[in-house]
């Protein structure tokens, strides 16, 4: 009895997808893919999108991914369209986003002979995957289909384990690739819908001999400091009562999540470009949860001189700058409370105090230079969104400046939540990633990026405003590369523009147009709130391009960061 095999192996690891709780599944058309795309498109548990373009489809369901913490399919034909996902691959693997990529293949005997759209896609992505597998040809063999639900149980358990990640799972389909209306066997799953391995996770309770050894370094200073970067997977609770205990500052990246108790120095980045006060402030001990600060100036102020102890959930080695002497490979919201118990009532060093009346005084002195000026500011327009939109929104921000000016001028602020892609710190797939954040997320999204960043993935505008998602693009149009002219390489004035600055004169609204997305520019500073609220109150895809020019922009972070220097002067009397 001839059997099809194809269907049957495609609907076995979509089902078992399905029962452990993936929801998500991007497809980019291409033949050799039918099979699983006709699964996906079959399974009601699904939700499936389509890309014309691969990159667009893997950045969405790293979108997808990063804001829901659930693992997404994507899936390709073979080929160039397999490589298409190495940018979105390498994000989730430094990121620690749970993907399945999955890409189609032709049968191994046609590698190496010529085959059209034929390369060697065995372990494409490298050891930027937590785990590789390469699924068929199917056969009815019994161990070949009793491998198929293990399978597809791995590929959920490795995205999801510790850290999170891609998997990839190279799936070969010999031809007929439609089906064949000939039988389709079933291998069945667990009883009751369960998947077919349920993985539990290890245990991640900090040992009691690292917590009484910890409690009595920080009991013994009053010179310490908490330091949260992205990925700091920490309660916001359990950090602020860590922070009083000790009587110690915390400086949080917005991306950390945790920008938002009374202990929060949010100018920190302007603060210690103050030299003297950089010094007098030096820590003794330094309490680090999630990736290192955004800020350069803060990262080589927090050098190892300063003895600093990390403590990652996933025991990652987040220490560019090998500063680290001790690492808690823990649950840093288990280790924090453990210490926050043994330590004695709450206290208020002189350190924090400081801190806290040096963090007032140059909030002060920032917001009145940003709000005296009525053209747009990049560093002004972070402000204002991270203090204009609603809580329960999601502020998506694109690397380069805008995560830089986030970093640099955004308040301590709760009911907002901060997603971008860290991991390597890319432009590519921005455009995406955030119409992916956007198709799970609860409440209204915003992102805020660079034209460049825009540019790079104009492709994921592509049927955007027929995908039923609400969500408003704050483009900051320098007509190039911001960034460069806060580098050294501004300095080469002969070749300055053409290599580093690249202006492109695009009208980012009219491409916005072309795409069907809706798009205004505004001209003043105090506009741009009410242009994204409008745009949110209509609903689905919008474009707010702010235009500004890169040397002034240059010039007005510089007169920011004085005008702090100047106002902490005359507050300590200098």
């Amino acid at each position: 009895m001839r059997a099809d095999l194809n269907t049957a192996l495609a609907a076995t690891l979509v089902d078992e997808w399905g029962r452990a709780g993936v929801t998500e599944a991007c497809v980019a058309p291409g033949s050799r893919s039918t099979p699983l795309a006709l699964a996906l498109a079959a399974d009601a548990r699904f939700r499936v999108h389509v890309f014309l373009d691969e990159r667009s489809a893997a950045f969405f369901a790293l979108g997808t991914a990063r804001a829901s913490g659930r693992p997404a399919v994507v899936l390709c034909t073979s080929g160039t369209a397999a490589a298409e996902f190495h940018p979105a691959v390498l994000e989730a693997s430094h990121g620690r986003v749970p993907l399945i990529a999955c890409t189609a293949d032709r049968p191994p005997e046609l590698r190496d002979t010529g085959a059209g759209q034929t390369i060697d896609q065995v372990k494409l992505f490298g050891e930027a995957v937590r785990w590789f597998a390469e699924v068929g040809p199917a056969d009815t063999r019994p161990p070949a289909m009793a491998a198929w639900r293990p399978v597809a149980a791995r590929a959920v358990a490795e995205a999801v384990g510790v850290p999170p990640g891609p998997v990839h799972l190279n799936l070969v389909f010999p031809e007929p690739l439609v089906p064949t209306g000939d039988a389709v066997p079933v291998v069945a799953g667990r009883a009751d819908g369960r998947p077919w391995v349920e993985t539990r996770e290890a245990s991640a309770t900090p040992r009691q001999e690292d917590v009484a050894a910890l409690a009595e370094a920080v009991e013994r200073s009053e010179r310490g400091v908490v330091v949260a970067g992205w990925g700091a997977d920490a309660h916001p609770d359990a950090v602020e009562a860590f922070a009083r205990v000790a009587g110690w500052p915390v400086l949080a990246d917005p991306l950390s999540g945790l920008r938002r108790s009374r202990s929060v120095v949010s100018t920190y980045d302007a603060l210690l470009r103050v030299p003297s006060f950089a010094a007098d402030h030096r820590p003794d001990l330094v309490v680090r949860v999630g990736a290192p600060l955004t800020s350069r100036v803060a990262t080589e102020w927090l050098d190892s001189g300063t003895r600093q102890v990390i403590i990652d959930h996933h025991g990652a080695w987040l220490d560019p700058q090998r500063a680290a002497a001790e690492r808690f490979c823990c649950d840093p919201t288990l280790l924090l409370a453990a210490l926050t118990r043994r330590l004695p009532a709450e206290r208020r060093t002189p350190s924090l105090a400081s801190w806290l009346e040096a963090d007032r005084i140059a909030r002060s002195a920032l917001d009145r230079l940003l709000d005296s000026w009525t053209e747009p500011f990049e560093g002004r327009v972070a402000r204002d969104l991270v203090v204009g939109l609603p809580d329960g929104a999601t502020l998506v921000v694109a690397s380069s400046m805008p995560v830089r000016d986030l970093e640099w001028f955004a308040p301590a602020r709760a009911g907002l939540r901060f997603l971008a892609n860290r991991g390597v710190n890319g432009i590519d797939g921005f455009v995406s990633t955030v119409l992916g954040v956007a198709s799970v997320a609860e409440g209204p999204v915003v992102s805020l990026g660079g034209d460049l960043s825009f540019l790079h993935d104009s492709n994921g505008l592509l049927g955007a405003s027929g995908r039923g998602l609400d969500v408003v693009f704050v483009v900051l149009d320098n007509d190039g590369g911001g960034i460069f002219s806060f580098l050294p390489q501004a300095e080469l004035p002969d070749h300055f523009e053409r290599l580093f600055g690249t202006p492109h004169g695009v009208d980012l609204v009219a491409l916005a147009g072309v795409h069907g997305v809706p798009a205004s520019r505004v001209e003043t500073a105090t506009d741009v709130i009410p242009a994204v609220e409008k745009a949110l109150a209509d609903g689905g895809p919008h474009v707010v391009v702010v235009p500004t020019d890169r040397d002034e922009n240059v010039a007005r972070h510089r007169e920011a960061w004085a005008a702090v220097a100047h106002a902490l002067t005359l507050a300590m009397g200098g």
